[in-house]
């Protein structure tokens, strides 16, 4: 008898000294044991947390849930380990709620299923983790201030300079026959400006990304004078014997978001105007099936080195053989993003000095 006894008290003082809280439910929910530990960490009084309902622990919003899964726990149950990503939210009684990870066992005794869990507070941790990931991501800002900067004071060199020599040579251009030279120069002044403005878009553009500002607004619109319009809004780009050539199949009718739309296609049939040599085929093809809609645009350009292509839609990369030509490196990053808010995908294939395709693909959905 004394040894039973023994036993009850080391298991008592193992039970109850433990720094972790311990909590004992049946099968009906109901907590039949809970430690020291376990009282202090949810406020309440010693054994007044015998008899309730385990729920009584969690936030309400949660109770629909964790009554089935604690049901479905009791018909199939089995031991969950400490740390297996589950973050918890448990509730005090004054109600104040606290993260907590808890690690599962379970026995039977006297033909009574239970289930015993051990529960620890990570407050802290989850406060380091947090203070961790600002930590990171003021340094990404910052790693991305500097690299603005650098990128800033390259790019905006060349079309600033144009504009200070153009304007310079426009002063010295007075009589009538000199206009062909004045036209010559302020079109160099427009392109200039232009670059300038897609460079600060392109930025704006990545801000309103990372802040989480870029709303999708679906609408139904006609695809094929979509893609007609920008095209010719683009042909004025074109290299003196380049041809931009299109071709739809399929239904005409695209329920979609067409700014961020426009922006992607802009930005495609660019580059592949910009990498593509004089008197080469641009081409664009568009399809519309039941299930998805495809938007395809091949270039006969510089092409990708095959050991960039993995980095390519990364912010700021530029392909090792593209150093000559202006850009920011953020187009195909703000590609690869707005593509993916419009839940669509993109893929690519290119093979240096043969050119360049690449696929948008968007769900159809009912409108």
């Amino acid at each position: 008898m004394s040894s039973l006894v023994n036993k009850d008290l080391r298991f008592d003082a193992l039970f109850n000294s433990a720094s972790i809280g311990i909590i004992v439910v049946n099968g009906m929910g109901i907590i039949d044991m809970a430690n020291h530990f376990a009282h202090e960490l949810f406020h309440y009084p010693n054994n007044e947390m015998i008899g309730l309902v385990l729920e009584q622990l969690i936030p309400q919003r949660y109770h629909h849930k964790h009554v089935k899964h604690r049901t479905n726990y009791n018909e199939q149950p089995q031991s969950r380990p400490m740390g297996a990503n589950m973050i918890l939210s448990a509730q005090r009684k004054d109600g104040s709620e606290f993260p907590v990870e808890i690690s599962l066992g379970h026995f039977t005794k006297d033909n009574e299923k239970y289930t015993i869990a051990f529960i620890i507070d990570i407050t802290i941790r989850r406060a380091n983790e947090e203070l961790t990931k600002s930590l990171e991501k003021e340094k990404e800002v910052n790693d991305l201030k500097s690299r603005f900067v650098s990128m800033a004071s390259h790019e905006f060199r060349t079309p600033l300079s144009t504009i200070l020599s153009s304007i310079s040579l426009l002063a010295k251009y007075t009589q009538t026959e000199d206009q062909p030279k004045r036209d010559k120069h302020i079109d160099r002044i427009k392109s200039s400006v232009k670059t300038l403005t897609d460079i600060l878009n392109e930025f704006l553009s990545l801000g309103k990304i990372e802040e989480g500002k870029i709303d999708v607004h679906k609408l139904t619109f006609d695809l094929y004078e979509f893609i007609e319009t920008i095209l010719y809004e683009m042909s004025i780009l074109c290299k003196p014997g380049q041809d931009l050539v299109y071709e739809h199949k399929g239904d005409k009718q695209l329920y979609g978001d067409s700014n961020l739309l426009k922006h992607v296609l802009v930005n495609l049939v660019s580059n592949a105007i910009k990498f593509s040599p004089e008197n080469t085929c641009i081409k664009v093809t568009t399809e519309i099936n039941q299930k998805k809609t495809s938007i395809t645009i091949i270039d006969q350009g510089i092409g990708i080195p095959v050991e960039d292509q993995v980095h390519l839609f990364e912010r700021f990369f530029r392909a090792s053989n593209v150093t000559n030509i202006q850009g920011t490196g953020l187009g195909l990053h703000i590609v690869g993003r707005y593509v993916d808010l419009m839940e669509g995908a993109i893929e690519y294939k290119s093979e240096l000095e043969l050119g360049s395709q690449f696929t948008i693909t968007l769900p159809n959905q009912e409108f």
